[in-house]
């Protein structure tokens, strides 16, 4: 199930809490009670979310790996999906770590000098919740494309990749030529 269709999930059954409530909402104007529903399904899945982290055993709260990066390495940022335990992103001075599953884990690295593109996108249910996707196209044959899915501030997290992967860029003399 994706963000949209949970905020409507959860819309739904606030707008069904509403009606089983026997309260009279009928001298609020719909536009304001939508309003009223919208911000609360917003405040309850930003609730779950945190609620989801913090309730989780220790071992799997720090599902990321704190001790599993390289000595020279230096972690910019890291995160993970909005209502997601089985994703985790890291961003380092070298790299994007992809690490996902939660008995098993898979992994997934994107060196900063082999992304060749890199977008980030926010539809307007993400708009909503301050969430969005970044899309990094890189040179490697096997996965010539990553994406960090829902992640909080994508905007924030672009930028902080974005530059990473310039200095990547400068600290190894890379200049990718592109073809017109």
């Amino acid at each position: 199930m994706d963000i949209n269709q949970i905020q409507e999930t959860t819309k739904k059954r606030i707008w069904q809490a509403i009606a089983g409530s026997g309260v009279n909402v009928s001298s609020i104007a719909r536009a304001d009670l939508e309003k009223v529903v919208d911000s609360i399904a917003l405040e309850v899945l930003e609730e779950f979310d945190e609620l989801e982290q913090s309730a989780l055993p220790p071992q799997i709260q720090s599902f990321g790996p704190p001790g599993d990066v390289a000595a020279d390495e230096e972690t910019l940022w890291e995160g993970r999906p909005f209502l997601s335990l089985v994703e985790y992103y890291v961003i380092t001075n070298q790299r994007v770590r992809i690490i996902t599953g939660l008995v098993g884990r898979g992994h997934e690295n994107v060196e900063l000098v082999r992304i060749k593109d890199l977008d980030w996108r926010q539809g307007a249910g993400e708009r909503m919740f301050g969430i969005g996707d970044i899309i990094m196209n890189s040179v490697d044959a096997t996965e010539p494309r990553a994406v960090l899915r829902n992640v909080k501030h994508p905007e924030q997290v672009y930028e902080i990749l974005r530059r990473a992967m310039l200095e990547a860029r400068k600290r190894y003399h890379i200049i990718f030529q592109q073809e017109m």
